[in-house]
């Protein structure tokens, strides 16, 4: 699914996500999605989401629909 379009994107979702300090590495980082913190219907770099970690980054794939 499309990390880029904020309507993909529900709390709870199972997510990859690139992290400011990760961006030249490309790395990504697994977590669920808390609070989703970009305001605008889409992003080309990705989403921007809070963790349940309360790590915050840019959505890059998206693992599991919600059932």
């Amino acid at each position: 699914m499309d990390g880029t379009k904020r309507s993909n994107i529900k709390p709870g979702l199972r997510v990859n996500i690139v992290l400011k300090e990760d961006q030249r590495t490309g790395e990504l980082t697994e977590g669920y999605v808390d609070k989703i913190l970009t305001n605008s219907p889409t992003h080309p770099h990705g989403i921007k989401v809070r963790l349940e970690t309360g790590e915050v980054g840019r959505v890059k794939e998206i693992l599991e629909e919600d059932l």
